[in-house]
């Protein structure tokens, strides 16, 4: 089988200058979605969060519910007490018995005034959490028509821009083939670590095209003559000439 042949430096600086190209396009095609996707997921987020807020209220309100219904069936219950305890009254036989059934009237009573102020507590309690319930609610509805409405923003965006950026992360891809791995790595790192994502620049009016930082007559002399990779003494990225 013949061996594949090993490019040279200038293939390598024109399939990395040429790799930026593409990847710079893919940059300028995702760039025009802007911040919908972060606000997209962040409105998702905040929806989520008030659904969840939702519930806890739902099942605060079921507490309160439960409460009131369980007081009231004590307040029920201890004036059937008393009741019982009056009519047993008109039957003792001595005044120890009536007393006692006075003492167990007076303690009724209290069981009465302690679930009627927990009533009071879990009625107004209630009636606040029914309130949070309704202004959640309706949060929610606010925030979902404003989140379907970024989300087909960002659906119409990425439809239009879907197949031109599939052709190109394809051609990326195949560029990508030519190039060593440890040239593309580094080149991958640089990239990264830029801040405009450019990796390999030209050089223009004697400076980076990159940081613009000035290069020497004789470093500007070598990287025209395409013999080795030279990467910015400043900033890193790797320098090409205005010709290439």
């Amino acid at each position: 089988m013949a061996r594949t042949k090993e490019l040279t430096v200038e293939d390598k600086l024109k399939a990395l200058y040429e790799l930026q190209q593409v990847d710079s396009q893919i940059d300028e095609l995702r760039a025009l979605a802007g911040e919908l996707p972060q606000e997209v997921k962040d409105m998702a987020d905040e929806v989520e969060g008030l659904k969840t807020r939702l519930v806890n209220i739902e099942n605060d309100i079921k507490e309160c519910e439960t409460q009131i219904s369980d007081h009231r069936v004590r307040t029920e219950n201890a004036n059937a007490s008393i009741s019982r305890y009056k009519e047993q009254q008109n039957s003792v036989r001595n005044n120890r018995e009536f007393d006692n059934l006075s003492k167990e009237i007076e303690y009724q009573e209290l069981e009465i005034e302690a679930s009627q102020r927990k009533i009071k507590h879990y009625s107004a309690e209630l009636e606040a959490r029914l309130a949070e319930k309704a202004k959640t609610v309706k949060d929610i509805e606010e925030r979902t028509v404003d989140l379907n409405q970024k989300r087909s923003e960002l659906d119409q965006i990425l439809a239009e821009t879907k197949a031109k950026t599939e052709a190109l992360v394809l051609k990326a891809t195949e560029l990508e083939k030519k190039i060593d791995e440890r040239l593309l790595t580094a080149f991958k790192r640089i990239r990264k670590n830029a801040r405009n994502g450019l990796a390999v620049v030209k050089i223009e009016r004697d400076s980076c095209g990159g940081c613009h930082a000035k290069i020497p007559a004789q470093g500007q002399l070598d990287i025209r003559a395409r013999k080795r990779i030279i990467p910015c003494e400043f900033c890193g990225r790797i320098l090409v000439d205005p010709e290439m």
